[in-house]
C-alpha cells in the first residue's frame, strides 16, 4: 500500500485534505540512501527528529535542537547515560525489609504479606516517570524497542522485570551481541521461555526456537525440509543441548539468601558435542560448561543474516513498515554492514540512519501511527501536562496509572500478545493500523477531549492542559495564524494546510477577522488576573486544542 493510503484507509474522510496533497499517480519510490543529510535544517526537520526517537518531544526541545543543529543532537541523543536511581517503596507499610522511600530491588518477599502489588505498582510509576524526564536521549525509545524484541512476559517479580529492563537500559544503543548473551541467561527470560526447564535428560526447544526466529537470525523462506535458509531444524535441537543447565533463581522469595539471577547446574547440562548445520558453517560446540551458551551466540552473529534481521527491525521502529527492494539495497544493506563493520554495536548504525537522506525523505514525515505510549505521552508531555507531586507516593501511583492504562490500548508491558511482541511491528498487511481499532480508537479519543477540557481528576489535583500557560510561550499568540502554525509544529509532524488553518481559525473565532483575536488576547495578556478576559481567551483555546488533539494528523509520526 501507498504509505501515504494509510491515512485514507486509517482515518477515512479526515484524511482526504493531506491525501489529495500528497498521493501520487503511482505509489512513491523513494531511492534515497544512508548518504548524509544536506538539506535544511529547520525546525520540521528537528521536530520529525525528536518524534522518531523520543516520546513526546517539548516545543522548547524542539527549538533546541533546531539550534544545536542535527549532528550535535544526534550526538546527544546516543549519550550513553548513567543508571536511573532505583525505584523504592512509595506507599506500602506492611514491607518490614523496605521501609518506606527505600528501595526493594533486593528485597526478599514474605510468606504471610502480598509484596506483589505495590512491587509491580512501584516499577510501573519508575517507567513511566523515566520516560516523562527523559531528555533529549533515544534511551527509553531504544529500551522500549528491545523490550518489544527480547519480549518477557507473566513475569510477576518485579525485582526480575526491574533486572531485565535495567538490562535493556544499559545496552540500549550498546552491543547487540552482549545484550543477547545477558538475555539469553537473564532470570525473566529464563521463566518466560522455559529455559529453567531444559535438561539434559529432557531439552526444552522453546528458546533455542526463538533465539534464530525472533532474536537473531530471523526466518527466511523454506529451502528443504526443515532448512530455513537461515538455520535448520537441527540447530533448534543442537542449540536446546547447548543451552541446558540454566536456572533462575530468586522468583518471589521469601529468602534474602537467594537473590535475584541465574544459576548454572553443571549435572542438568548436555555434555555432548553439538554439530550445527551448514547454516553456522556446521561449527561444533564442545563441552564446556557455563560458557557454552556465550560460544554459541558468538558463531550466530558470523552469519551475516543477524545484521540484516536487526536492521530491518530497527528500519520499521524509526522510519516506515514498508521495505520495499530500493530500501533493501539502499537503507537496510548498508546498515548492517556498518552493525557488522562496527561489531554488532548499535549507535554507529543508528547515527548513521538518523543523519541521512533518507531519514528526512519528505515521504517518511507523518507515516507512523503512534503507538499508545507515544500517543499519551505525546499528549501530557509535549503539552506539559503537570502529575501531582505532593509526595512521592501520590506522583508514583499517578505514574503508574498512566502507564496500566496503556493496556486498555492493547500495549500492556510485560503483557505483549506474543513472544513475537506487538502486531504494529511485524503483522502484515497492517503493521502500525493495529494500534487503531473500535476499542482503542474511542479510548484514545476520550484521553485528549479530557485533556484538552475539563481534565483528569487524580488524587484531588486536575490533570489538564494548562492552555494559558503553553500558548504565552509561544513567540506570537496574539496572531491567531502564527499560533495555529507553531502549535501545528508541536502537535502535527506536517505544517497545516491553508484549509486546515482555516478551519482551526474559525475555531478559535467562530468566523470573526483576525484581529478580532489579537485585540482580546493582547486584552488579556496586558491584565492576565482579570477573570473574565482569562476565561474567555481559555475557553477559545481549549475548543481548538481539542479540535487539533482529535486530527488524525495528531495520530501521526
Amino acid at each position: 500500500m501507498d504509505r501515504r493510503a494509510t491515512l485514507k484507509t486509517l482515518f477515512g474522510g479526515q484524511a482526504s485534505t493531506r491525501q489529495n496533497r500528497l498521493t501520487m499517480a503511482a505509489p512513491p519510490v523513494i531511492t534515497s540512501g544512508l548518504d548524509p543529510y544536506t538539506g535544511p535544517w529547520e525546525l520540521q526537520q528537528a521536530s520529525h527528529l525528536l518524534r522518531r526517537t523520543m516520546l513526546g518531544p517539548t516545543l522548547e526541545q524542539i527549538k533546541q535542537t533546531q539550534a544545536a543543529g542535527m549532528q550535535a543532537t544526534v550526538a546527544q541523543l546516543l549519550q550513553v547515560l548513567p543508571p536511573l536511581d532505583p525505584p523504592v517503596n512509595h506507599f506500602f507499610e506492611d514491607d518490614p525489609n523496605v521501609p518506606i522511600g527505600q528501595t526493594w530491588i533486593e528485597a526478599p518477599y514474605s510468606q504471610t504479606t502480598n509484596f506483589i502489588p505495590y512491587r509491580l505498582a512501584s516499577l510501573g510509576g519508575w517507567m513511566f516517570g523515566a520516560m516523562l524526564q527523559e531528555g533529549i536521549s533515544v534511551r527509553e525509545k531504544m529500551a522500549l524497542f528491545w523490550h518489544n524484541h527480547f519480549v518477557t512476559a507473566e513475569i510477576n517479580d518485579a525485582r526480575f522485570r526491574y533486572r531485565y529492563y535495567e538490562t535493556l537500559r544499559e545496552y540500549s544503543v550498546g552491543n547487540f551481541r552482549d545484550l543477547t548473551k545477558a538475555m539469553t541467561v537473564d532470570p525473566s527470560m529464563l521463566r518466560y521461555l522455559n529455559g529453567n526447564q531444559n535438561t539434559k535428560n529432557a531439552p526444552n526447544e522453546n528458546y533455542a526456537r526463538e533465539l534464530l526466529e525472533l532474536f537473531t537470525v530471523g526466518k527466511g523462506e523454506l529451502a528443504d525440509p526443515g532448512d530455513y535458509t537461515t538455520f535448520t531444524e537441527q540447530d533448534v535441537v543442537e542449540i536446546a543441548k547447548v543451552l541446558t543447565g540454566w536456572r533462575d533463581t530468586g522468583y518471589v522469595s521469601p529468602n534474602d539468601s537467594v537473590p535475584v539471577g541465574n544459576l548454572f547446574l553443571p549435572n542438568q547440562h548436555d555434555t555432548t558435542t553439538k554439530q550445527l548445520s551448514h547454516r553456522f558453517g556446521e561449527a561444533t560446540i564442545s563441552n564446556a560448561g557455563d560458557q557454552e551458551y556465550s560460544q554459541l551466540i558468538d558463531i550466530i552473529f558470523e552469519s551475516d543474516a543477524v545484521a540484516t534481521f536487526i536492521c530491518r527491525k530497527l528500519y520499521r521502529w524509526f522510519v516506515f513498515y514498508e521495505i520495499p527492494e530500493e530500501v533493501e539495497q539502499n537503507v537496510i544493506a548498508p546498515m548492517a554492514q556498518c552493525l557488522r563493520d562496527n561489531d554488532y554495536e548499535i549507535a554507529p548504525v543508528l547515527e548513521a540512519l538518523l543523519q541521512s537522506e533518507h531519514f528526512y525523505d519528505s515521504l517518511n514525515y507523518g507515516v507512523m501511527i503512534k503507538n499508545p505510549l507515544d500517543f499519551v505521552l505525546s499528549t501530557v508531555k509535549s503539552n506539559q501536562v503537570v502529575y501531582p507531586d505532593q509526595n512521592l507516593a501520590i506522583q508514583y501511583t499517578a505514574w503508574f496509572e498512566s502507564i496500566a492504562a496503556l493496556n486498555e490500548m492493547q500495549m500492556g508491558f510485560f503483557a505483549h500478545p506474543s513472544v513475537a511482541g506487538w502486531k504494529a511491528y511485524y503483522q502484515e498487511p497492517l503493521f502500525y493500523r493495529h494500534w487503531i481499532n473500535a476499542v482503542t480508537l474511542p479510548l484514545r479519543m476520550d484521553v485528549t477531549t479530557a485533556l484538552a477540557t475539563t481534565g483528569i481528576s487524580i488524587f484531588g489535583q486536575t490533570l489538564i492542559i494548562d492552555v494559558l500557560g503553553q500558548v504565552a510561550a509561544l513567540e506570537n499568540p496574539a496572531d491567531p495564524n502564527a499560533l495555529i502554525d507553531e502549535l501545528s509544529l508541536l502537535l502535527f509532524p506536517l505544517p497545516v494546510t491553508e484549509n486546515q488553518r482555516d478551519y482551526f481559525k474559525n475555531i478559535l473565532i467562530n468566523g470573526l477577522p483576525d484581529f478580532e483575536w489579537t485585540v482580546e488576547y493582547s486584552d488579556y495578556a496586558s491584565d492576565p488576573q482579570n477573570s473574565v478576559l482569562a476565561a474567555s481567551v481559555e475557553n477559545k483555546l481549549r475548543n481548538l486544542y481539542r479540535a487539533m488533539l482529535n486530527m488524525s494528523e495528531f495520530y501521526l509520526s
